[in-house]
């Protein structure tokens, strides 16, 4: 499962719930945009990062890196990209912050000799998921943050929970429909021995219903084999890529976050394009007669 796919789609749309899990509050929280950055010569692509609007007084730049694979480089790329991006934004920010998202301790780089300074200071978090509060004590977008890493046993009673939660309050944060999806999402690629019609008696769903389970069809993803699991990875990244395509991102972005070639995003764009046409010539006729 691409976890750190979901994750970056969560703060795209959210960035409050990336403050929330950092215990910071800049200006103008849900105002920040969420994008990748390229910088040249050499050339880097940072995945995460918060760009703050340009009309507050303070304007902190946020860097973040999910990682959920042991990297013993990832220091030194996370902060070579960082501050390479700063010299080539000189004067565009008053001041930064970095922050680096394992699921646990365990796949810390050995080695932090040359980093510690900077892991050490003010401007730097390292936040281990599973150290986060008891799931039932956590707002719902750290919840569902936290849901990635719990254990399979658990996913379904916490998901359970989790939507419950949400159905109770009367404005829930994120709304209700996005946290049905994201946790369906997780429960689809995580529960992959279980058939959708077991998920669907766990969770007290019509997962057939939702978005994700229609565009994972579609895909033509067969349970339970390994086969259909890359299918379903692919699918899942097409689906966030439809999403991401209704926002403002640039296509390389886009690309970037999803891990599809950026030929594959443009088909999707142009197939959007052609959808939303059709829809436009259809309303025309109906007009007309």
């Amino acid at each position: 499962m691409r976890r750190d796919a979901i994750f970056y789609q969560l703060f795209q749309r959210y960035p409050a719930i990336f403050f929330q899990l950092i215990n910071q509050q800049p200006e103008a929280v849900q105002r920040y945009r969420f994008t990748s950055v390229e910088v040249k010569e050499p050339s880097f692509r940072i995945d995460g990062v918060l760009l703050p609007p340009e009309d507050i007084s303070d304007r902190r730049i946020f860097f973040t890196e999910v990682q959920f694979q042991k990297d013993q480089g990832i220091y030194h790329r996370f902060f070579a990209e960082l501050f390479l991006y700063l010299y080539r934004n000189q004067g565009s920010y008053d001041s930064w912050h970095g922050t680096l998202i394992f699921p646990s301790r365990q796949l810390l780089p050995e080695d932090d000799r040359n980093h510690k300074m900077l892991l050490d200071s003010d401007r730097v978090h390292c936040l281990y998921l599973d150290e986060l509060e008891e799931f039932e004590a956590l707002p719902l977008g750290l919840a569902l943050v936290k849901l990635t890493v719990v254990s399979e046993a658990e996913l379904i009673s916490f998901s359970a929970q989790l939507i419950q939660k949400a159905k109770q309050q009367p404005e829930p944060f994120p709304p209700l429909p996005d946290i049905i999806e994201l946790v369906t999402t997780v429960a689809v690629y995580k529960l992959t021995a279980l058939s959708r019609e077991e998920i669907e008696a766990m969770l007290d769903l019509e997962i057939k219903e939702t978005r994700v389970y229609q565009e994972i069809k579609e895909e033509g993803r067969e349970e339970g084999r390994e086969e259909g699991r890359e299918e379903g990875q692919m699918a899942m990244a097409i689906l966030i890529a439809k999403d991401l395509l209704r926002t403002p991102m640039p296509l390389e972005d886009i690309a970037t976050l999803t891990r599809l070639e950026l030929s594959k995003v443009i088909e999707l764009q142009q197939e959007s394009d052609v959808n939303t046409e059709n829809t436009e010539i259809g309303d025309s006729d109906e007009g007309e007669t």
